[in-house]
């Protein structure tokens, strides 16, 4: 069992501080600009497929430059990575704010007035692809590894706190204007370079120092492909999300099936928000040690069932319900696997292997959103959110059935990377 007392002295560690501050300012601002971005491209279009396609793009990038992502990671010093794409980020979001104080209050579903949002959120999902990866591969080096799970369930109680303060505030700063909203989100982009940019290692990175080569960037996807758990682990995620993107689909929901307002929506669109950071807290101090892969699958599974609820309800404090515990189970799922991945993955590959992590998760994310905004539109939003959930139910179970190196991890002890 890892001893509950590892929390607190984790967070007396001025570095992880410091790591967790930029995390917290970065999610924040990524938390608040989506909610903004999604409300307001529907607005202009009335058409759910919109915010498909915004998620999309969000993804595209991440597919295109899973190589170059991953090598930059594993070449550079990853705190600068990170901290010169957020640069990029803060651009972004000031194109966001000067796209909103021209197009006014347009929300005559024109091609005109939606495509600078696509070519916007295309760039921003650009220096995301690079940015994530490197972000993610910092977390292991900060701490000792006995010290992993704890850090990365106070990493995820840290940026799904932010979301909900970013969620919750776009609630009420789109009564102001979505181009104040931009702003705010810029301010906490460039907010969170510097506490990066002064994170410490608790063990240095092995860099690779090869000339750059084709052999060299795949090496990361080689390693999830030729490692069971890993590549079950991932995969779970991807294939299960994937069909319950229903988080993309809020702002349709707030409007369509809840008849609620702006400030009802930033609550909604917090309520995920809300569910993964009450259960981010509880793994912080008692993570999972025991039947990880069972676990996985029963929350897995859980998820699922809660987006049936949520798609077929017409009731506001039922679907606000049916997000938290969601999000809970999905909390317990992603702690799970973003153990599991670096403590089997080799320090030289955590950048290339962070990269093509993330476009699993980008796939259950943004490219979710997608699905969600077609099934929206060829079936409407009820069976388009309850349907999602069936499939990650039966998705689940599959995997408990034929899937063994899931099915039978029980400790993260029994883990060993390839160095060792």
């Amino acid at each position: 069992m890892t001893d509950p007392g590892a929390s607190p002295r984790l967070l007396e560690i001025l570095t992880v501080r410091r790591y967790l501050t930029s995390s917290a300012l970065a999610s924040t601002g990524i938390a608040l600009m989506l909610a903004v971005l999604f409300k307001q491209a529907f607005d202009i279009t009335d058409d759910a497929l919109t915010i498909g396609i915004i998620g999309l793009l969000q993804f595209i990038p991440a597919v295109l430059l899973v190589i170059v992502s991953g090598y930059i990671a594993d070449r550079f010093d990853r705190r600068h990575v990170t901290a010169l794409m957020t640069v990029g980020r803060v651009v972004c979001a000031v194109a966001f704010f000067a796209y909103s104080r021209s197009i006014g209050d347009v929300s005559d579903g024109s091609d005109d007035a939606i495509w600078p949002l696509y070519v916007i959120t295309l760039v921003f999902g650009s220096f995301d692809a690079i940015a994530i990866p490197a972000r993610h591969a910092i977390a292991p080096l900060v701490v000792k590894r006995e010290l992993l799970p704890n850090l990365v369930a106070a990493g995820a109680v840290t940026r799904v706190i932010s979301g909900i303060v970013g969620a919750v505030a776009s609630g009420f700063l789109l009564t102001a204007g979505a181009d104040i909203a931009y702003l705010v989100a810029a301010a906490l982009f460039a907010a969170s370079i510097p506490p990066m940019l002064r994170t410490t290692y608790a063990r240095e990175p092995t860099r690779l120092t090869d000339r750059p080569s084709v052999k060299l960037a795949f090496e990361g996807l080689r390693f999830i492909r030729r490692t069971p758990i890993v590549f079950s682990a991932i995969s779970l995620d991807m294939v299960a999300v994937l069909f319950g993107g229903a988080v993309a689909m809020i702002p349709v929901i707030a409007e369509e099936r809840l008849g609620v307002g702006d400030i009802a929506y930033g609550w909604l669109r917090a309520a995920p928000g809300i569910g993964a950071g009450l259960m981010g807290l509880v793994l912080a101090v008692r993570p999972v040690s025991r039947r990880v892969g069972p676990t996985l699958l029963a929350v897995v599974a859980t998820f699922g069932a809660f987006h049936i609820t949520l798609g077929l309800t017409t009731n506001y404090a039922v679907a606000f319900i049916s997000l938290l515990l969601a999000a809970g189970a999905d909390m317990v799922s992603m702690t799970i696997r973003s153990t599991l991945v670096p403590l089997a993955t080799p320090n030289v590959q955590l950048g290339r292997v962070s990269a093509v992590e993330g476009v699993f998760i980008g796939a259950s994310n943004e490219l979710g959103a997608f699905e969600s905004g077609v099934a929206a539109r060829w079936f409407g939003v009820p069976w388009s959110v309850a349907g999602g959930g069936i499939a990650t139910i039966v998705i689940a179970a599959g995997f408990a059935a034929f899937v063994p190196s899931v099915r039978n991890i029980d400790t993260y002890n029994d883990l060993q990377t390839a160095d060792e």
